[in-house]
């Protein structure tokens, strides 16, 4: 079992050291115990603290809040061409939300109805190593939300 101190639990809950500080002192964090001066705060299935509801007042509210910065997802073209020369491809795509970037080679949407996909072994007919898959319930839906697009969709595949 890994063990982790105030500060880094603080981080994983989303909340101030304080208010770890008071949950540890209230018992409310499970299997935490104090050696000499610092907290042994226990990480269980290698992930969370796990918190111990309380009796009294409101519910905890620690990561339940919608999320605040907005998601971007961009396409490196310098990463591109650098990889052309590449036996190993670095990843492409890059996903930033808020100040935390993550480079990879897929994207799944909407739990997978959509994906950005970076495959350069595997181009597709036209040449392209970057494109995006639109599971057709999708596209079914785009096209009745809004007829304009419906429109360009069947003439751009016409």
């Amino acid at each position: 079992m890994k063990y982790i101190g105030i500060a880094e639990a603080a981080y994983l809950l989303g909340v101030c050291r304080q208010r770890v500080q008071q949950l540890l002192y209230a018992g409310r964090i499970k299997g935490a115990f104090k050696e000499g001066r610092y907290w042994r705060i226990p990480l269980f299935n290698g992930k969370m603290p796990q918190i111990i509801p309380g009796k009294r007042g409101p519910k905890g509210t620690w990561r339940k809040r919608p999320q605040q910065a907005k998601t971007y997802i961009h396409v490196n073209t310098k990463i591109i061409q650098a990889n052309r020369k590449k036996v190993d491809k670095d990843p492409v795509i890059c996903v930033r939300q808020g100040n935390r970037v993550k480079y990879c080679h897929k994207v799944d949407i909407l739990g997978g109805l959509c994906r950005v996909v970076y495959d350069p072994y595997h181009p597709q007919s036209c040449g392209a190593t970057v494109w995006v898959e639109v599971n057709p319930v999708v596209a079914e839906l785009i096209g009745k939300s809004n007829p304009l697009i419906t429109q360009s969709f069947a003439t751009s595949f016409a």
